[in-house]
């Protein structure tokens, strides 16, 4: 079985690029927009060897994993286009939700948890089964986004600032191709509902509905400094709002969450 688009992805225009080994699908997206791609298009490969993560981490997705990246050109601002990660994360856990059913019936109690951490993982049961990328770059009068997703279906690295896990270690037996088709007919469902920006307050809401450790507290690692507080919201922005021990509430555009207090930074 190759990879495919799902029904949903093909009605609403979706292109395929499909490889069998590339260095990182975000960057075979960016490049096609440079060359005059103007999607919307995924780019999937079986075998990622140089993608990039948070903080130009290492993103390699071994043979079995999901490595795929959604190119959409768009007439928006950047700081909107930012909010767009949040519905990436809604249609990667919509589709994993749909992959696991099987599971679910057969593991009942122990089925698995996902929770959506901010800015762009997926959790599974705590640990970090899914993160998500994006770039974004002026082509012409527009803006070439690209969201990239990598998801641990075989195998989850080790030695991650947040502890990850795959698919298959929590007893869901799926290939890359299943979830792949799954996920490119969530993204046209929430990319739908995002609206170009317009509808981030939707967004927003079904977000908070699914995060992870909300109202608990939580260590911010933001480059500089380490802030401490509750993770009280996500404002109309994307940013995440922590409130502190003296009660004030401090907005976050950019940082690594750990849960727990601030000795959680950089453990695991």
């Amino acid at each position: 079985m190759g990879f495919a688009l799902g029904p949903r992805a093909i009605a609403a225009g979706y292109k395929l690029a499909a490889s069998e080994r590339t260095g990182s699908t975000n960057t075979d997206a960016i490049e096609s927009a440079r060359a005059g791609e103007r999607g919307p298009i995924w780019f999937v490969t079986a075998e990622q060897t140089a993608g990039r993560g948070r903080r130009q981490r290492a993103w390699v997705s071994p043979r079995g994993n999901l490595a795929a990246s959604v190119l959409e050109v768009l007439d928006i601002a950047p700081a909107v286009a930012a909010t767009i990660g949040f519905a990436a994360g809604l249609a990667e856990e919509a589709a994993l939700e749909k992959v696991s059913i099987e599971a679910a019936l057969r593991l009942g109690s122990d089925r698995p948890r996902y929770t959506l951490k901010w800015p762009n993982d997926v959790l599974a049961n705590g640990k970090k089964l899914v993160g998500i990328g994006l770039e974004a770059e002026a082509v012409g009068d527009r803006l070439a986004i690209v969201v990239g997703i990598g998801t641990n279906i075989v195998a989850a690295p080790e030695g991650t600032p947040t502890p990850a896990v795959s698919l298959a270690a929590l007893g869901v037996q799926i290939s890359a191709e299943e979830l792949f088709s799954e996920l490119t007919d969530a993204w046209v469902e929430f990319r739908g509902i995002w609206d170009d920006g317009r509808g981030f307050a939707e967004i927003r809401k079904l977000w908070l509905e699914r995060a992870a450790r909300l109202g608990e507290p939580i260590a911010i690692h933001t480059g500089t400094k380490v802030l401490e507080g509750i993770f009280d919201t996500i404002d109309d922005t994307g940013c995440l709002i922590v409130r502190t021990a003296e009660g004030r509430r401090v907005p976050i555009a950019a940082g690594e969450v750990f849960f727990g207090p601030v000795r959680s930074v950089g453990a695991a």
